[in-house]
């Protein structure tokens, strides 16, 4: 009978695994600048397929390509470029379906000899679809086949057998985003665009006005400015804000008082009124600015609390907001 023998464990050398760390990602940051130098002509008629593409940009490719073709066709989509992934394998076997002669093709490949892009390619063919390609060698099948080539400048791999696709996907992935970033901007796709189509996530959150944070018809703590401080002490613990605000005659906010107000002022609370301990001309936002830009300025003012006012109204609140808020639907 055979005894296993127990295998020792691999010492543990956190520089060395830095060192190569550092050294595939600085591979890759060279590649990428070579990347960026040597874009041309290509790249610009690229952009013009992209946008006058009818229907739909399909992206392909085979395994590490195909994965950045997926990426890619996601950031095309949520930049207004609409844009799908279809697998070669899947493509021979009935997915061929879903190319129609308004699309064009993007076709990923380093070597260009990837054989089973070969239906795909010719089905593009035979409907009249512009193919873009990006691969990495000028003279192959791929780049025959193509109408627009962006070439990959010649790199090695980060892998140390120079096989597995570590910095020519890295380009991929890149020159994507460019073609994505620059039809972007050539739609004038704007923020409110991008907004449209992202209302999950942090970017959801993020970009969505403050003001659908107001509870309507929720009592605020306001108060005059001859309101003694007991009372409003009265409205803050009622609001649970920890801030109350002071507005004039015209209910236009005039001033804060937070926690912080009332001890500095703390002798003044027995007989004193709101105007005494109050911090005027109190940040504010209107009901119409993004959740990330509301949070980036009480970021900077270092405030936890900001009153929300009517945008056609300057300086008239309809909510108060806590950072907990934010946090928390963030």
């Amino acid at each position: 009978m055979l005894r296993r023998v127990a295998r020792q464990p691999t010492p543990i050398d956190d520089q060395r695994h830095r060192a190569v760390g550092v050294s595939v990602i600085e591979q890759a940051a060279g590649a990428l600048t070579r990347l960026a130098n040597g874009l041309d002509i290509n790249f610009d008629l690229a952009v013009r397929a992209i946008l006058a593409t009818r229907g739909k940009v399909i992206t392909t490719g085979m395994g590490k390509a195909g994965h950045i073709g997926r990426k890619i066709a996601a950031t095309l989509s949520s930049t207004g470029s609409p844009a799908i992934f279809v697998h070669p394998g899947e493509a021979a076997h009935g997915d061929l379906g879903v190319v129609q002669n308004t699309d064009s093709l993007l076709v990923l490949s380093n070597s260009g000899a990837t054989i089973e892009l070969s239906p795909l390619l010719r089905h593009a063919r035979s409907l009249g679809l512009t193919v873009l390609a990006i691969t990495g060698e000028r003279s192959s099948r791929l780049a025959n086949h193509a109408d627009i080539t962006m070439l990959l400048p010649e790199v090695d791999e980060a892998c140390p057998e120079g096989i597995a696709p570590t910095t020519s996907s890295t380009m991929m992935l890149a020159l994507g985003d460019a073609l994505a970033v620059a039809a972007m901007n050539a739609r004038g796709f704007s923020r409110a665009d991008l907004t449209g189509l992202h209302p999950g996530g942090v970017i959801g959150w993020r970009s969505q006005p403050i003001g659908r944070l107001v509870r309507n018809g929720s009592p605020l703590p306001l108060a005059a400015r001859d309101t003694p401080l007991q009372d409003v002490i009265v409205l803050m613990t009622e609001a649970g804000k920890g801030a109350a605000g002071i507005v004039d005659a015209d209910g236009i906010l005039i001033g804060i008082i937070t926690d912080g107000d009332l001890r500095r002022g703390f002798d003044a609370i027995p007989s004193g009124s709101a105007e005494q301990v109050m911090t005027r001309n109190p940040k504010m936002v209107a009901a119409n600015v993004m959740v990330g830009d509301a949070a980036a300025l009480m970021a900077e003012a270092r405030i936890t609390v900001i009153f929300v006012t009517d945008p056609d109204v300057a300086g008239r609140p309809i909510g108060l907001v806590h950072l907990h808020d934010l946090v928390m639907l963030g």
